[in-house]
C-alpha cells in the first residue's frame, strides 16, 4: 500500500482586536488570552499525533498558535509564505453596513463582482497557493503528520477547491472555527479524504458556537479511487 499523509490545515485561535478592524495581514495583531488556551487545547488534542512538521502562516497569530504543537512534538516552527491570509481592500477598516467602511460610496466599487472576488485576492489564485502549501506540508511529513496554520478564507478556499465545489460563497456559512482543524489525508500523493474537527469548541465565544451549527461533531468526506 502507499503511504499514507496527514496535512492538518488550521484556523489560528482567537485574536486580541478590541477596535474590530479587518487585520487581515496587518503586522501587530497577536492571539487574545483566550486564543492562547485554543492553541494549547488543539496542542493537548495532537499530542499523541504522529506530527513530524509544523508550518505556519508568517503572521503572528499563526506563529503563536503553531508554538505550543512545535513545543510538544519537538519541532521547529517553518514558515511558508502561501499560508498567509487572503489580500483584501478593506484591511485596516472597520467593516460593516452603515457602520464601518461600507458606509463610504467609495467602497462600493470593491463590490461588485463577488465570484472573483473584486475586494480582494482571487479565489483561484488563493486555491492555488494553497494547494500549493499543502504538497509542501505533505511531502515535509512523507508518511506522518503535518500541521498547518492559515486563516479562515483561506483554508475553506483550499477545501472547497479540493472538494470540486464552487469558489464564491458566502463567508458567514464557512465551516472553520477558530483552531479548528481541516484534516487532508493522502496516499501517496493522491488525496483520499478530508475530514474536519473543532477540538477547542468549547472556548469558543457564544456567538460562534450556537447549537444545531455544523462542527458539531467530526465529519469527513472521501474521495474514490
Amino acid at each position: 500500500m502507499s503511504e499514507i499523509t496527514v496535512v492538518h490545515l488550521m484556523r489560528h485561535g482567537e485574536v486580541h482586536n478590541p477596535e474590530g478592524v479587518l487585520y487581515g495581514r496587518l503586522p501587530g495583531y497577536h492571539l487574545s488570552d483566550l486564543g492562547r488556551q485554543m492553541a494549547d487545547r488543539v496542542a493537548e488534542h495532537l499530542a499523541d499525533r504522529d506530527i513530524t512538521h509544523v508550518v505556519a502562516s508568517p503572521l503572528e497569530r499563526a506563529q503563536e498558535t503553531a508554538g505550543p504543537i512545535g513545543k510538544a512534538h519537538g519541532l521547529d516552527i517553518a514558515v511558508d509564505q502561501r499560508l498567509i491570509e487572503a489580500g483584501n481592500v478593506f484591511e485596516g477598516k472597520v467593516f460593516g453596513v452603515g457602520d464601518g467602511a461600507l458606509k463610504n460610496p467609495s467602497a462600493w466599487k470593491y463590490l461588485t463582482n463577488p465570484f472573483r472576488p473584486s475586494w480582494g485576492e482571487p479565489y483561484i489564485d488563493l486555491a492555488v497557493r494553497m494547494m500549493a502549501a499543502l504538497a509542501a506540508a505533505r511531502d515535509a511529513a512523507r508518511g506522518h503528520e503535518a500541521v498547518a496554520v492559515s486563516h479562515q478564507s483561506p483554508i475553506w478556499i483550499a477545501r472547497s477547491f479540493a472538494e470540486k465545489r464552487r469558489l464564491w460563497h458566502d463567508p458567514r456559512k464557512r465551516q472553520c472555527s477558530l483552531a479548528s482543524l481541516t484534516s487532508f489525508t493522502y496516499e501517496g500523493d493522491r488525496l483520499v479524504s478530508i475530514g474536519y474537527r473543532e477540538p477547542a469548541r468549547d472556548l469558543l465565544p457564544a456567538h460562534l458556537s450556537g447549537k444545531g451549527r455544523k462542527g458539531d461533531a467530526p465529519v469527513a468526506k472521501s474521495f474514490g479511487a
